[in-house]
């Protein structure tokens, strides 16, 4: 079935910079599109951004749209989120998943804290 290991989140300032990166095990990676989603303390998980399988279609959430990059590396099974000009909102735990979520899929995720 698989499963995806989130990495890279941190504590920052804002208007600095982080990378996440979620390797993906199993055959399904080579097979979807896939996302980053987020979740802050006591509100819904939303969706980030997406990918398709060949980085075609690509989609934004407009509170992100023109800060953070979404791309994936097929050969190493791994979607990264390039994420800049952070901002204090975006404090959350953030995940990946395919792009219609997977329940088996969603693991720790992996905390981003951005300061003001």
């Amino acid at each position: 079935e698989g499963q995806v290991v989130e990495s890279g989140g941190g504590s920052v300032q804002a208007g600095e910079s982080l990378r996440l990166s979620c390797a993906a095990s199993g055959p399904m990676f080579r097979n979807v599109a896939m996302g980053w989603f987020r979740q802050a303390p006591g509100k819904r998980r939303e969706t980030v951004a997406t990918i398709s399988l060949y980085s075609d279609k690509i989609k934004y959430a407009d509170s992100v749209r023109g800060r953070f990059s979404i791309s994936r590396d097929n050969a190493k099974n791994t979607v990264y989120l390039q994420m800049d000009s952070l901002k204090p909102e975006d404090t959350a735990v953030y995940y990946c998943n395919s792009e219609i979520p997977l329940d088996h899929l969603w693991g720790q995720g992996t905390q981003v804290t951005v300061s003001s």
